[in-house]
């Protein structure tokens, strides 16, 4: 499988001499669904924004998507983000005052496609998650399980090759947490690689493969089926 994620040796460190990362090895291929878990502090965050090309390391190297971070420029790696991630996050961030099928639409503005097109490739995505009927729906018309599905319609609206879920299940009920990983996995299913980051034990024992991250340094990996520890 082709890897979409490579991380060799990669730190981190803040002002101060705080050390978030220290020599992060990780590989993320096409069509896999992780989970990355730890304790608060473990560098869980740091880790995503540096995944999601939102921060740099101090050290080591990163590549997404075949794309060697360090040799971006900003713009360019905001072009990498809107073509080649999408972002699911606990608060949802939906735009209150547009209805569901637009803010999914939001989800392409960087690609440059007519807001027909946006529409048509919206709707799509929701009827992917199962939302066709809320379309017009606002925010505030929707259930917390409902706008976290609207927000992983626009992760994925735009089939990028990867979605990084940030405790996508932490604001939600049981039954609608459950629902929300069943739609992950269903995602998967269709090809979609996902990397989950999430406290959640028993979210993150419904994975298939498991990285836990302990002070800031890779602590086990437990890949289930034949691709384990290639």
């Amino acid at each position: 499988m082709t890897p979409v994620v490579e991380l060799a040796g990669v730190s981190k460190e803040y002002p101060g001499g705080v050390s978030a990362l220290a020599g992060v090895d990780l590989t993320i291929r096409s069509g896999e669904l992780v989970g990355i878990v730890g304790p608060s502090g473990s560098g869980k965050s740091t880790l995503l924004h540096i995944v999601g090309s939102l921060d740099r390391p101090s050290a080591g190297s990163v590549r997404i998507a075949g794309h060697d971070v360090a040799a971006l420029s900003d713009r360019e790696l905001s072009a990498l983000r809107a073509r080649h991630l999408g972002f699911v996050f606990q608060a949802f961030h939906l735009a209150a005052g547009l209805t569901a099928l637009d803010n999914v639409a939001d989800g392409l503005l960087y690609g440059g496609a007519p807001l027909r097109v946006r529409r048509r490739r919206a709707a799509e995505a929701l009827e992917r998650v199962g939302l066709a009927d809320r379309a017009t729906h606002r925010p505030h018309e929707l259930s917390g399980g409902q706008k976290q599905r609207v927000a992983i319609a626009r992760a994925v609206v735009g089939e990028p090759a990867l979605l990084l879920a940030d405790e996508p299940t932490g604001a939600l009920d049981t039954a609608s947490g459950r629902a929300v990983l069943d739609l992950l996995t269903a995602l998967n299913a269709e090809g979609t690689t996902i990397a989950v980051i999430t406290h959640d034990g028993e979210l993150a024992a419904a994975l298939p493969r498991r990285v836990r991250l302990r002070d800031g340094r890779v602590a086990a990996d437990a890949a289930a089926g034949p691709e384990a520890g290639r």
